[in-house]
């Protein structure tokens, strides 16, 4: 049977951030970088690949890991680490990974006869005369290789603009040969920092990390984290390397700018910095992104939803949800994982983590143990919010909760802000409890929100709708 998917759509215990998707034969890969739970810096591990089947996409294989990080020339000695790559298929059929190692500025490239073998390092970007790029007089360091081949030439987009830096000009594209390392054309520059953004209609939403790149029909769409971090952006051209106009946001990891459920300057969970890409499968667009776990930057999760692409090539914004690639709300039946939430926030409004009064998702054990993950830190005002379920006849929740919340309680609501429809008042203890309340949730589509009122702390390891 078809498993449901859920959000994150990996085991809870896995951290592959950066996700690039693709539709590989009859299966959807996902390459990204690899974060540790518990991680002090970005990108800590080895990369590794997951896939499942384009009909069934809550049923993820892990593929293994594909590239270690010491394979590279340069870091033999394994210091430096894996920043996200990207994967394209050569002229050759051979697939080809893109990327870069934290403290230098060049690309990287890696090749395998299948999508999710084992990775040979390849060679790294030059120009014609073997100076490599991002290291010739005048060249910009090299970041957040994005790449996409059409016939003999593969388009390879790059950059990294922070506030403030004016030597950084934007994102660029560069074209590659045939031999998937040899530049042709030299790079230019797509799309604005926020140093050089005014006039060119990205004010607000300028260039800041992870280019992207796609194609649907004959339109290009270049994907990309803007300058607030926490958004994925999109802009659109009918070339490759010029005149792309910016269109708006695909997805933000806090939710900011959606109003259809609450107001658009509303963050309605704690986000950081962003990077992913669409994709297609079958007869519909998702976006990929990441979420932030552990109250921390550092230990990200892989997060995707659906998008609504308009006739004119306009894309709306994605909504965060729980389903994510289910495709459709959940069944409003069954127990279902704390750390498939979606919106978490307290009465003091963040679009950022780190606050240490937040709640957060959490796991016991160390990176690597296959423990289930929750929502630990729910003090006082805590909302945490799951969409969505398709309910009918549900007349009881039940909760599994642990923590020092002794005379608190949760409340249970459909609406962050709604009318609480159950209480369910909470003891001390130290090992996971369950705890039920009669909860009539009307029938139809339905969002499950629990607030918790009270002192001390709680954390929150199931729901289950009866």
């Amino acid at each position: 049977m078809k498993k449901s998917a859920f959000n994150p759509y990996l085991p809870s215990w896995e951290y592959i951030p950066d996700g690039e998707p693709y539709v590989f034969g009859d299966r959807v890969y996902v390459f990204g970088s690899h974060d540790f739970y518990n991680g002090y810096v970005f990108c800590m591990g080895d990369y590794v690949c997951w896939s499942a089947p384009v009909d069934d996409l809550g049923n993820w294989r892990y593929e293994g890991v594909i590239y270690p990080r010491n394979e590279d020339p340069l870091n033999k000695d394994g210091k430096m680490c894996l920043y996200a790559p990207d994967v394209t298929v050569g002229p050759d059929g051979r697939y080809y990974l893109y990327y870069v190692l934290d403290h230098v500025s060049i690309v990287s490239v890696a090749v395998c006869d299948t999508p999710a073998g084992r990775y040979e390092f390849y060679g790294y970007v030059h120009y014609s005369d073997g100076t490599r790029l991002g290291e010739r007089d005048g060249d910009q360091p090299q970041f957040d290789p994005g790449v996409l081949t059409e016939g003999d030439r593969t388009y390879l987009y790059t950059g990294f603009c922070a506030r403030g830096d004016r030597s950084r000009n934007g994102a660029m594209a560069t074209v590659l040969g045939p031999d998937m390392l040899t530049v042709i054309e030299e790079p230019v520059f797509v799309a604005p920092g926020c140093e050089y953004g005014s006039g060119t209609g990205f004010e607000g939403h300028e260039f800041f990390e992870a280019p992207s790149i796609r194609k649907s029909g004959d339109t290009y769409y270049f994907i990309y984290s803007s300058v607030v971090m926490h958004e994925l952006c999109y802009a659109t051209s009918k070339n490759p390397t010029s005149d792309f106009r910016y269109g708006g946001v695909l997805v933000s990891n806090c939710d900011l700018h959606i109003d259809t459920y609450k107001p658009a300057d509303k963050p309605m969970a704690y986000g950081a910095n962003n990077h992913g890409s669409m994709v297609q499968i079958g007869k519909e667009w998702y976006i990929f992104y990441h979420r932030h776990t552990n109250g921390t930057w550092y230990s990200r999760q892989g997060c995707a939803e659906r998008l609504e692409m308009l006739p004119d090539g306009r894309i709306l914004q994605a909504e965060l949800t729980s389903c994510g690639l289910n495709g459709e709300p959940l069944p409003g039946k069954g127990e279902y994982p704390a750390y498939i939430v979606c919106n978490m926030m307290t009465d003091t409004p963040s679009a950022y983590v780190g606050d240490n009064r937040f709640p957060k998702v959490m796991q016991d054990g160390r990176d690597g143990d296959e423990e289930p993950g929750y929502v630990a830190n729910l003090q006082d005002s805590a909302t945490i919010g799951f969409k969505y379920f398709q309910c009918r006849g549900v007349r009881e929740i039940r909760i599994k909760v642990r923590g020092y919340a002794g005379g608190g309680a949760i409340e249970v609501k459909t609406a962050w802000d709604g009318e609480a429809l159950a209480r369910i008042e909470l003891r001390n203890s130290n090992v996971w409890e369950e705890y039920a309340a009669p909860a009539a949730i009307p029938d139809g589509k339905q969002a499950v929100y629990l607030t918790y009122r009270g002192g001390g702390s709680a954390s929150l390891l199931s729901f289950t709708l009866l």
